[in-house]
């Protein structure tokens, strides 16, 4: 199982966190809990969602989205709060000896928010949804290895691969295979019908999500809401308003500068929660100057990492290393060396590059994270020294990830990390993945994945995992300078678990099911 992630909590950023009025800087929440009860409406302001959203489990791309799926769908796994891999819609899981078929058992009586009782042809149709060379689906590559679906019975599914994969259960807790109805064979996602803990009763892409709690929901002990509304606050002052004038209980995204002093508001509790959530500075290795390694080089020493965490996390996170595995994961690399800022060194790879200096444009928005555009600022002061003419571009919130991600050749983007290193390989550094973001090839990473992902001694995958990552930062096209700590806040008339989750923000976004009113 995966260890929880510390990242690196520094005696002075502890410091920092403290001046912030119920800030959890480790992972226990201290204080006692009032025991859930049922009852009341909800009110989720978020710092994400826009008008091109849609219900598709295969095209959900932000926070909003991720909530939403979490809340209106079961699982075949899931992630809970202390890392570890818990049963969903499965309620238990066996993998061969070489880890190449895996065999689930699924909870009898589940029903759809329909009252369809869902069975393993639901499975099946749910993960072919991701399958394919036709599929449009993020999580095509998490589902790439599977040859054959077996139906056992009703209530039992065996993935066949083609080859071995020791985290081949974690993978399927990801937020894009959600367990919904088969309609003709195919998932039928349009309907908004899941078996999950809430029944979605309104859809406004980009504005608001209704739901209702579901009464048969399979987790008795879960889902204490009557009702919530999630409110899409992209705004930073309209989400902390809200908040401030109690027409919203809890909020994502926080203004960090100001985070200590929205904290002794008596009302509010802040919570920082150290995970694999990261910042990054993806570039589209098909296009001039991207497509050269040296040029990447020259970007990736042209960042003051230190600086961004200091003026852009405040001190909530940590500097990366240009990939995308945190320092609390099995497997990190902690012998590889770390990229500082160098200019001289900036200089040297763009000589090698042939170059005298090089003009770069950097999209960002706050779609992407919270100060991206000062960031792209600090990133164009600090890069002039090395001869890296950058010009930040101010790219507008509404449509970002539709229209600037993957579309602009460098852009400013953010990921939550994923519970395993081979479930984060596969979704955005494979070659030909959907969201691979910087369209970056490499064929010794390629095959260095599958070799890990089969592998079962430890030693050795930990090996192959540490030259992956070495790959990343010396050829990746991906600047990762930040490791960022999840920072939300909540009213005081929110109740929660004594842990919050690491693996996404907002409890894992599992909060609607998982929070109450004390």
């Amino acid at each position: 199982m995966t260890q929880l992630p510390t990242m690196g909590m520094n005696r002075r950023t502890l410091l920092k966190a403290g001046a912030a009025a119920g800030l959890a800087a480790t992972f226990p929440l201290g204080g006692a809990q009032a025991a859930p009860k049922k009852g009341g409406t909800m009110r989720m302001g978020k710092g994400h969602g826009q008008t091109t959203d849609t219900l598709d489990p295969g095209t959900a791309s932000n926070g909003f989205t991720i909530a939403l799926l979490f809340g209106m769908h079961g699982y075949l796994t899931e992630v809970g709060t202390d890392g570890s891999l818990q049963p969903g819609v499965a309620e238990s899981w066996e993998g061969s000896s070489d880890a190449s078929s895996w065999t689930f058992k699924l909870r009898k009586g589940v029903t759809f928010h329909d009252g369809k009782p869902m069975t393993a042809e639901d499975v099946v149709a749910s993960m072919n949804h991701h399958r394919g060379k036709d599929s449009t689906s993020a999580a095509g590559p998490l589902v790439a290895a599977v040859t054959d679906i077996k139906v056992n019975d009703p209530h039992s599914v065996t993935f066949v691969l083609d080859g071995g994969n020791a985290d081949f259960p974690f993978s399927l807790s990801d937020y894009h295979l959600v367990i919904g109805p088969s309609k003709d064979g195919k998932l039928d996602w349009q309907s908004g019908n899941g078996c999950g803990a809430y029944k979605l009763t309104k859809f406004d892409p980009g504005v608001v999500a209704v739901f209702e709690r579901n009464p048969d929901y399979f987790h008795s002990d879960r889902a204490w809401f009557d009702r919530i509304e999630m409110l899409c606050l992209v705004d930073l002052n309209a989400r902390t308003t809200a908040l401030v004038s109690g027409e919203v209980d809890a909020i994502d995204k926080l203004d960090l500068k100001t985070a200590p002093l929205l904290g002794r508001t008596p009302s509010i509790n802040i919570h920082s929660v150290p995970g694999t959530q990261h910042y990054t500075f993806a570039m589209d290795c098909r296009a001039a100057p991207y497509s050269d390694v040296n040029v990447r080089r020259a970007l990736k020493y042209g960042i003051n990492r230190e600086e961004l965490v200091e003026k852009i996390l405040f001190g909530y996170g940590s500097v990366g290393n240009d990939h995308p595995i945190g320092s609390g994961q099995r497997f990190y690399n902690s012998e590889l060396e770390q990229t500082s800022y160098d200019p001289d060194k900036a200089k040297f790879y763009l000589k090698q590059a042939g170059l005298d200096s090089v003009d770069v444009n950097l999209s960002a928005s706050d779609a992407a994270f919270g100060g991206a555009v000062d960031a792209a600022v600090l990133y164009q002061n600090s890069a002039k020294a090395g001869g890296i003419n950058l010009t930040p571009v101010r790219e507008p919130n509404d449509g970002y990830w539709s229209d600037v991600w993957m579309k602009k050749p460098f852009c400013a983007v953010y990921w939550g990390g994923r519970p395993v290193e081979d479930q984060m390989f596969a979704t955005a550094y494979q070659s030909g993945a959907a969201w691979n973001d910087s369209f970056w090839s490499n064929a010794r990473f390629d095959e260095l994945l599958l070799k890990a992902r089969a592998e079962l001694d430890d030693a050795k995958r930990r090996e192959m995992y540490y030259e992956m990552q070495a790959i990343l930062n010396q050829d990746g096209g991906v600047v990762i300078p930040m490791f960022a700590s999840y920072v939300f806040a909540v009213s005081d008339k929110v109740g929660h678990g004594d842990q919050f989750a690491s693996n996404w923000d907002m409890d894992g976004e599992r909060w609607m099911e998982r929070w109450w009113f004390s």
